[in-house]
């Protein structure tokens, strides 16, 4: 068993647009069954429109849980995960997809993109996209950005005071998505 010391808190943005609610219930079990050390928690869900391209609308979520693992390592079992629900790594990058699992944090990790290898950390989207926010500030408000310094709370509410704000339309999914 690894010491908490040991662990690294992951933020993973899970989202599907093509059997949605398969889907997203498929990639939580999977992700708390792949990183078995802490428990995983979960953002409510929230429906958003295609952004980029025209497409059904998406359900989205922010999990949390904690690792031993490094960073390659967690990378390669999200890709497992997506490429057993029909994620092809080719596909373009506004398209539809079954799942969709994007690192948004490692650790207080902060790094540039290494195109095809390392994600850039933490993403890029948490400070443009109402769809990871939210539900970022909703699971931990109170955890700060590495890059900014600045809670998650702090920064959807000025994000939600901001004029782009008003082109993305969120609603939480009130279905239940267990079964």
């Amino acid at each position: 068993m690894a010491f908490l010391a040991d662990l690294q808190h992951v933020y993973f943005g899970i989202g599907s647009n093509l059997e949605r609610k398969k889907h997203i219930q498929a990639g939580i079990s999977e992700l708390a069954e792949s990183f078995p050390h802490a428990p995983l928690r979960i953002s409510s869900v929230y429906e958003s429109e295609a952004l980029g391209f025209e497409g059904p609308p998406f359900y989205n979520l922010v999990a949390m849980t904690a690792t031993p693992l490094s960073l390659a390592e967690v990378q390669e079992k999200i890709r497992t995960i997506e490429s057993r629900y029909g994620r092809a790594r080719d596909a373009e990058k506004f398209s539809s997809r079954t799942l969709d699992i994007d690192i948004l944090m490692y650790g207080n990790c902060v790094q540039n993109e290494v195109p095809g290898r390392e994600p850039q950390l933490p993403r890029p989207e948490i400070l443009t996209s109402a769809f990871v926010l939210k539900p970022l500030a909703e699971l931990a408000p109170h955890v700060c950005h590495p890059g900014s310094n600045t809670s998650f709370q702090r920064l959807w509410k000025t994000f939600q005071e901001q004029e782009h704000h008003q082109n993305q339309h969120l609603s939480m999914v009130t279905e239940a998505m267990e079964n």
